[in-house]
C-alpha cells in the first residue's frame, strides 16, 4: 500500500489524484487531520484514516500496512517542524514501510539563509539514518508564489523587490504528478530527487516574460533590503512574515535555487510548465 500525508493539501492532494490514475485505489491510503475532508477520496475506495505528526499513535495506524510513505512537509512558522517530520519518519518505520518519500525543497541546506531550506537539510538526515531507503523530493520554488513576490506589478508597470538571483520556478501541479509516478514505480530514485523546471529565471528574466505577456514594458526596479522590508510592512504585511520573505531572496543571491534538472520531464514524459506557461494561460502569476 502507498500512503500518503497532507492528502487534502493541493501538492499531496493532487498526488493522490494522480495516483489514481495509476494504480488500484485499493493500494492507497491517505493519513489526514480531518477525515471528512477526505470523504472524496473515500467515495472512491481510497483508505482514509486520521492522522497528524503531533498524534504519533494515530499516525502509526493511519500507516498501518505502507509498503511506501509520502510524508509532506510542515508548513507551519511557529512549529518545530523538525521534530515533527522526526515523527512522521518513526511512524513510517515503525509500520514496516520500505521506502520513505519526504516532501523536501530544492536548495535544502544547513547553511543556507532560507530557513526552511535547514529544516529540509535536517530532515534529510533523519531519512538517512531512518535505516529505510528514502526518497527527498526537492521541488524547485513554487512558481505559484510569484503571485505575491513580484508585488502589484499589473497596476505600477514595475517588479520592485530586492536583488535575486537566478531560481527555477516550478509548477507545483507537475511537482505532484512526478510523485505520483515515482510512487507509482515508474523510477526509483534513492536520496535526493531535483524536480525543477528546465531553465532558472531572474526577476529581470520574469519582467521581460511579463512585458510579452501584458503587451507592455514592465521594469524591474532593485531596492535595498530595509527599504523593501519597510515598504511591505507599511503596506500591512507583518514585520516577521517580510523579513522571512526576504530570505528566499538572500538565498537566491547565493544561486540556492539556480540548478535545474532534466529528472521531472522525464518523469511527466513532457516538458515541465514554465512561467512563460503560466503568462501565457492567465496574463499573470
Amino acid at each position: 500500500m502507498i500512503v500518503v500525508t497532507g492528502a487534502t493539501g493541493a501538492l499531496n492532494g493532487a498526488t493522490v489524484e494522480h495516483l489514481l490514475t495509476r494504480v488500484p485505489a485499493e493500494r492507497i491510503g491517505v493519513s489526514v487531520r480531518d477525515v471528512e475532508r477526505a470523504r472524496h477520496f473515500a467515495d472512491r475506495g481510497v483508505r482514509v484514516r486520521q492522522g497528524s505528526y503531533e498524534d504519533p499513535a494515530a499516525l502509526r495506524h493511519s500507516f498501518e500496512g505502507a509498503e511506501q510513505v509520502l510524508l509532506v512537509s510542515s508548513n507551519d512558522p511557529h512549529a518545530d517542524a523538525v521534530a515533527l517530520h522526526r515523527a512522521g519518519i518513526e511512524a513510517a518505520v515503525a509500520a514496516g514501510a520500505r521506502r520513505i518519500l519526504y516532501t523536501s525543497h530544492q536548495g535544502a541546506g544547513a547553511d543556507s539563509p532560507f530557513p526552511p531550506a535547514r529544516d529540509h537539510a535536517a530532515t534529510e538526515r533523519l531519512l538517512a539514518a531512518s535505516g529505510v531507503a528514502w526518497t527527498a523530493l526537492r521541488n524547485g520554488f513554487y512558481a505559484h508564489s510569484l503571485a505575491w513576490l513580484l508585488g502589484p506589478w499589473q497596476r505600477t508597470g514595475t517588479i520592485t523587490a530586492p536583488a535575486d538571483g537566478p531560481v527555477s520556478w516550478t509548477d507545483r501541479a507537475d511537482a505532484a504528478e512526478a510523485a505520483a509516478a515515482l510512487l507509482a514505480g515508474d523510477r526509483t530514485v534513492d536520496g535526493p530527487a531535483t524536480l525543477t523546471a528546465r531553465q532558472a529565471l531572474t526577476f529581470d528574466d520574469v519582467a521581460a516574460l511579463a512585458s510579452k505577456a501584458s503587451g507592455r514594458t514592465v521594469t524591474r526596479v532593485t531596492t535595498d533590503d530595509e527599504a523593501w522590508i519597510a515598504a511591505r510592512t507599511a503596506a500591512g504585511t507583518p514585520e516577521a512574515m517580510a523579513r522571512m520573505t526576504l530570505t528566499t531572496f538572500q538565498a537566491a543571491r547565493e544561486g540556492r535555487f539556480a540548478a535545474v534538472d532534466p529528472l521531472l520531464g522525464t518523469l511527466l514524459g513532457r516538458e515541465p510548465r514554465t512561467v512563460a506557461d503560466q503568462f501565457a494561460d492567465a496574463g499573470t502569476v
